[in-house]
């Protein structure tokens, strides 16, 4: 039996660490207040344009801190625009919010690449195998991190499984923290 380097069904995974519905009504709330605040009484064109200008600003704050993306494919873990290559993958362990807290801490490694968000409690931390590399892991907000942790563990697996083409190199991680 050969194994492909192809995502299939059971080691692809995608999500968008999107907010929840109660972030969004607070904080087009705490906009429609100051958009109030601004507003005092004023008449005319000076009545609607704190509105006009504060709540869709507001609206496109609380996207802006839902865009990232998470996705394992083509034997890559994809976190918004940092790619990691699954071959340099030694473990993934599924964090919950206590494990993440204990990651992320005090005794917390600076190298470390962390993409967390507070509102999902989920988290993994992919442990690196790359002597050039000084980044000892990645942690990364999952609302399902044992379903993501078995994504890119199965991903690994069919990358070492599958010859490497010529050619392939390490892109560099970048991104948001």
């Amino acid at each position: 039996m050969r194994r492909s380097s192809a995502p299939t069904a059971t080691s692809g995974h995608a999500e968008r660490l999107t907010l929840p519905w109660w972030l969004w009504l607070g904080g087009l709330a705490v906009g429609a207040l100051l958009a109030a605040e601004v507003w005092m009484g004023a008449d005319g064109l000076r009545a609607w344009l704190p509105f006009v200008v504060l709540l869709p600003a507001t609206a496109a704050g609380l996207w802006w801190l839902g865009r990232i993306r998470i996705a394992v494919v083509d034997g890559e873990l994809r976190v918004d625009d940092a790619r990691l290559p699954t071959r340099f993958v030694a473990d993934v362990v599924p964090l919950d919010a206590d494990g993440r807290r204990e990651v992320l801490g005090v005794g917390a490694d600076p190298l470390a690449f962390v993409v967390q968000r507070p509102w999902i409690g989920g988290a993994v931390q992919v442990l690196l195998d790359d002597p050039a590399d000084p980044t000892p892991f990645w942690v990364v907000s999952t609302r399902h991190p044992v379903r993501l942790a078995a994504a890119v563990l199965a991903a690994r697996d069919a990358t070492t499984a599958a010859p490497e083409p010529a050619g392939a190199q390490r892109r560099e991680a970048g991104g948001p923290a």
